[in-house]
């Protein structure tokens, strides 16, 4: 039976990914901070920066090559991902892959002010960006 005008119960298994979206939201200035000061230190880059939640929550690269073979295996699914991967913009622009419970969910969004600006008004280092936001992310998606 098909009921109408009440929202579907949410799976568990895909609470992560509105766990995660809020955690960008919440976020946002430390992640665009962190997102230019990764893409400073590694410079042009085919990694996209991730977020693997297994075995705790924690920030990963994500190699064009690995996206592309998922793609493959997955029979062209992710088609997009590849394309926004490609037109992705760093000093504009943050852009990151979540992984979790053999899915994945795509988090953009451009901050206000943009990575550069964002980097440089938080004025901390990039592994201290990854040690405080990496805290947060646990906290976030706690059961």
């Amino acid at each position: 039976m098909i009921m109408f005008g009440r929202p579907q119960p949410e799976r568990a298994e895909d609470q992560w990914k509105h766990q995660l979206a809020r955690f960008a939201r919440d976020n946002q200035q430390e992640l665009a901070a962190l997102s230019w000061g990764l893409f400073l230190e590694r410079g042009e880059s085919e990694d996209t920066l991730g977020i693997d939640l297994h075995p705790t929550p924690h920030f990963v690269y994500c190699p064009r090559k690995a996206i592309e073979e998922l793609n493959q295996r997955v029979e062209n699914h992710i088609q997009e991902i590849l394309g926004i991967v490609d037109a992705h913009q760093p000093e504009k622009e943050v852009l990151i892959i979540g992984i979790g419970n053999d899915q994945i969910k795509l988090i953009q969004f451009e901050p206000e002010p943009a990575p550069p600006a964002c980097f440089e008004q938080l004025g901390k280092d990039v592994n201290i960006l990854l040690e405080q936001l990496e805290q947060r992310l646990c906290q976030h998606l706690e059961p």
